[in-house]
C-alpha cells in the first residue's frame, strides 16, 4: 500500500508541477488548437522528454555544473528569451491564419514541430533547469517530500498533509506519470473546448503568443541583469 501510496503523490506532484501557465503549456495549447490534440500532444511530449533528460543529468550529477556557472547561467536565460519572442511570433501569426482555415482539410501549418519547439524551449528554459537543481535533485535522494505544499495557492495550508519518502522508484515513476496525464488530457480538453466555440482556437493562439512573448521579455531582462552583475 505504501508503495502505491508513494505513486500516488508522485502523480499529484507531476499535475502541480505541470498544469500551472507558462511557456510550455503556451505552446501545448498553440499546438492543439491549431492542429489537433495529437499535436498539442507531441508537443507536451517534447516538453517531458527534457524533463527526462534533466532527469538523467541531475541522477549523474551533470545539472550541477550549471549552478557553478553564473555567465552560463546567464547566456541560457538571454537564449530562452530569445527562443520566446520568436515562437511568440510564430503563435502570432498561427492565431492570423486560424481566423481563415484552410479548405480541404489542410492545415495552418507543418505538422510536427511542436515537439522540437517544446523540447527546445525545455531545455532553455532557466526555470525548468533550477527545478531539476533543486527539487528535482530531491526527488532522487533518500528523504522526504511534502507533496501538497508543493501546490500552488493552497500549498501553504496543506503542508504536512501528504509526506511521502523521496529517493522510490515509485515515486519518480508516478511524477512523470502525472506529466503525461496533463500533456494529454490538457490538449485534448482544449480541442473538445475548440468544437463548442468557433473563435477559441484563435484566442488560445493570441494568448499563448501574448505568454511567450512576456516571458520572453521577462527572460531577457533576467539575462540582462545577470550579466550585468557579472561585469560590475
Amino acid at each position: 500500500m505504501s508503495t502505491l501510496v508513494t505513486l500516488g503523490a508522485g502523480v499529484v506532484f507531476g499535475l502541480a508541477l505541470a498544469a500551472p501557465p507558462g511557456p510550455m503549456n503556451a505552446v501545448i495549447a498553440e499546438e492543439a488548437v491549431l492542429r489537433g490534440r495529437f499535436a498539442g500532444f507531441r508537443a507536451g511530449l517534447g516538453a517531458a522528454t527534457a524533463d527526462a533528460i534533466f532527469f538523467l543529468l541531475a541522477y549523474v550529477g551533470v545539472v550541477a555544473v550549471v549552478e557553478s556557472f553564473p555567465l552560463l547561467q546567464g547566456v541560457m536565460i538571454a537564449v530562452g528569451g530569445v527562443l520566446m519572442l520568436y515562437f511568440a511570433v510564430g503563435a502570432a501569426q498561427g492565431a492570423r491564419a486560424s481566423f481563415h482555415p484552410t479548405s480541404g482539410g489542410e492545415t495552418i501549418a507543418a505538422e510536427g514541430k511542436g515537439f522540437r519547439k517544446a523540447l527546445v524551449l525545455a531545455l532553455t528554459n532557466p526555470y525548468q533547469v533550477l527545478f531539476w537543481l533543486t527539487i528535482g535533485v530531491g526527488l532522487l535522494r533518500p528523504g522526504e517530500l511534502d507533496v501538497l505544499s508543493r501546490l500552488p495557492v493552497v500549498g501553504a495550508d496543506l503542508t504536512g498533509t501528504l509526506v511521502v519518502a523521496t529517493g522510490s522508484p515509485a515515486l519518480i515513476g508516478g511524477f512523470f506519470l502525472g506529466v503525461l496525464v496533463w500533456i494529454v488530457g490538457f490538449p485534448t480538453g482544449l480541442v473538445a473546448a475548440e468544437r463548442r466555440i468557433e473563435t477559441f482556437a484563435p484566442l488560445v493562439a493570441v494568448a499563448s503568443a501574448v505568454v511567450l512573448a512576456g516571458f520572453g521579455v521577462y527572460f531577457l531582462y533576467d539575462a540582462a541583469t545577470t550579466l550585468a552583475a557579472l561585469g560590475a
